[in-house]
């Protein structure tokens, strides 16, 4: 299940669009008369004049399903998909209308609301974006709908906007990111692309914290783009390109016969000959004091253990 939320100005475009669609049904609907285009139009408009300063009072949300999903769903329970939906994007106390769409193979809805509520307040739409990705995804798992193993299998060619611009910008990162062993390199691969990266920084330090892609005028968070392109996730795979170049370079030297010259056979044959015929091994031999070092040792006093007793002078009183 994936939502799509989107705001307008005209009423009467949004419903015409939603409603006159080839075999469209309405589904529910709350606070407008269901008969007629015109009369769903009228009674939108007329509680929008309860605020009038707002430009875009039109509230329009797309709800799709996967093909998998289509033997669990019929219009009952689309309907109770829709309200729990509304519930969970506090989207209450307003118009509504609830629209099924056969057009495409693939069960999905639309929802026009009025974001001016029967007490005349506005409905905000700050965080709906990130709102509708945590919704669709606790409603998928709750009532166990299909979920996509990822975004290979979304249809680009069918994406408009933001949506279109982030997949963009997600198969430009993945494509880019096996080829780069740092955050240089990688900006380098993207800026050919045209993608800049920006970092985010820990206030009043150079800790980096997250960072953003940015194509044009639109820019996107890593991790809001894909769990995988986060600061963290980039900072682990670009470490692991990083010591993957190493060892396949350090294979391709030995298979060159090019190994380092105090790793070679013949310093190693000489070290263990060296410690073969020496007894006491090569630390002890190092650590063993020469000959005139031990003489001398032998005659001088030992000064560590025999100390000597100094006397006392007796102080002579008057």
């Amino acid at each position: 299940m994936i939502g799509k939320v989107m705001t307008g100005k005209s009423f009467s475009g949004c419903v015409r669009y939603v409603v006159q669609k080839p075999e469209a049904t309405v589904l529910a609907a709350e606070g407008i008369r269901t008969d007629a285009v015109p009369a769903m139009v009228a009674d939108f408009n007329l509680q929008r004049r309860l605020r009038p300063e707002l430009e875009k009072a039109v509230g329009h949300l797309a709800l799709s399903w996967s093909v998998h999903d289509k033997a669990k769903l019929n219009e009952q329970i689309l309907v109770e998909r829709a309200k729990e939906y509304l519930e969970k994007m506090q989207i209450r106390d307003t118009q509504y209308l609830v629209v099924l769409h056969r057009d495409r193979e693939h069960p999905h809805l639309h929802i026009v609301y009025n974001r001016v509520n029967y007490e005349g307040k506005t409905i905000s739409d700050k965080f709906q974006h990130r709102r509708n990705a945590r919704v669709c995804r606790e409603m998928t798992e709750r009532h166990g709908y299909y979920l996509a193993p990822g975004k290979d299998r979304v249809n680009r060619q069918r994406l408009k906007g933001a949506d279109k611009a982030k997949y963009a910008l997600h198969d430009a990162i993945r494509q880019a990111l096996p080829q780069a062993k740092s955050w240089p390199e990688l900006e380098s691969l993207l800026q050919i692309k045209g993608i800049t990266i920006d970092y985010k920084y820990k206030r009043g330090a150079d800790q980096v914290q997250g960072v953003s892609f940015r194509r044009g005028l639109l820019s996107f968070k890593g991790s809001s783009i894909d769990r995988g392109l986060s600061y963290g996730a980039i900072s682990r795979q670009l470490e692991q390109n990083r010591q993957q170049a190493l060892q396949h370079s350090i294979a391709a030297k030995q298979q060159k016969g090019l190994t380092p010259a105090n790793t070679s056979p013949g310093s190693i044959s000489r070290g263990r000959d060296l410690t073969r015929h020496d007894p006491m091994g090569p630390l002890e031999s190092l650590l063993a004091p020469t000959t005139g070092q031990a003489a001398e040792a032998a005659n001088s006093p030992d000064y560590h253990f025999k100390k000597k007793k100094s006397k006392k002078k007796r102080r002579i009183r008057l």
